[in-house]
């Protein structure tokens, strides 16, 4: 059943049907895993560097936590560390057409299409990347810290980010088990978004119980600030495809395109890419455009425990609509 899963994890890591890639998919995934130690035994090791033990004691702490008071899964996720030397663990490569703000999906047995293909060497997802550019596509590439395994392994903890600060660890720790938890195929928004919605949910839940106001206040403020520039993200995004579907030529509205991309520079200034186009905006859509539906759920549901339902219920249906729940086909 491991070696199914392996085969499997090619689509959650993301991945085309070429044994070449699969064979890329198993050999990182198990790479990291030939790295991982139990937590216990790295704090307990007196060749731990001390900066380490911390990080780890307080990922332990959030661990439990998830588990006891968010209701995510309870299982040894999480409970080891890998040390892996690189910034990323994997490097995600989404596409999307020239004129189009759709994702190109990514299709396989098993797991279904996703939105994206990964890597676990960066230079071959760029040599991926560069194929697409080459065959018309619109391409962007990022690094990436985490990958949840869906449960089908003990996923660790990473040198990756073992050391964001405490709101940031337990954001992706949370947002990685909520992964684990609901699961939509073909539906890399719906599953993405469900998981950020978690993720934010279960930090403000921590830093209250850990009683800390003002560093509960400051993940507050960034959280609004990260909205702003969401929203800026989805209006641009809006107006290219209402671009791309009009009757004009197709150089008009690569022009219209252009201008779009600056404008949205400049009212971001370092926060966009110098060559951003449509697939940096899928990027950032896959991971926030059904986080208003979530929220309205969670809302709606008045504990964790019923909004777990319900999204599970969603995720078997293919539903999006949480106030009527009109039937729609899942996006990919």
């Amino acid at each position: 059943m491991r070696w199914l899963a392996l085969a499997a994890l090619a689509l959650l890591v993301v991945g085309c049907q070429s044994l070449a890639y699969y064979t890329q998919a198993i050999g990182g995934h198990l790479g990291v895993m030939a790295r991982a130690r139990p937590v216990d035994e790295v704090i307990a090791d007196p060749a731990t560097d001390p900066a380490l033990k911390q990080r780890l004691q307080t990922a332990r702490r959030i661990r439990e936590f998830a588990s006891k008071r968010l209701g995510l899964p309870d299982n040894p996720s999480y409970a080891s560390y890998a040390q892996i030397d690189r910034p990323y663990v994997v490097w995600n490569v989404f596409a999307a057409p020239e004129l189009s703000v759709e994702p190109k999906a990514e299709c396989f047995p098993f797991t279904g299409c996703v939105s994206y293909r990964g890597f676990y060497k960066e230079d071959e997802a760029r040599r991926h990347a560069q194929k697409l550019r080459e065959a018309g596509y619109d391409v962007y590439v990022g690094g990436v810290p985490a990958y949840s395994t869906l449960g089908w392994f003990d996923d660790p903890l990473l040198s990756t980010f073992i050391g964001y600060p405490d709101a940031q660890l337990a954001r992706l720790v949370f947002h990685e088990l909520a992964h684990q938890l609901v699961y939509a195929k073909n539906d890399t928004t719906f599953n993405e978004s469900f998981a950020v919605t978690v993720e934010e949910e279960g930090v403000k839940r921590w830093l209250e119980s850990e009683g800390r106001a003002a560093d509960l206040e400051a993940f507050r403020a960034s959280q609004r600030r990260k909205r702003d520039f969401i929203a800026l993200v989805a209006e641009t995004r809006k107006r290219l495809d209402e671009i791309y579907r009009a009757e004009l030529p197709r150089e008009a509205k690569l022009e219209q395109k252009r201008a779009e991309l600056e404008k949205l520079r400049a009212a971001w200034p370092g926060a966009i890419p110098a060559d951003a186009n449509n697939a940096f905006l899928v990027s950032i859509g896959v991971y926030t455009d059904l986080v208003p539906m979530f929220e309205r759920l969670l809302a709606q549901s008045g504990s964790l425990e019923e909004f777990y339902a319900r999204a599970k219920k969603l995720a078997r249906s293919g539903k999006r609509d949480v106030d009527n729940l009109a039937e729609r086909r899942p996006r990919t």
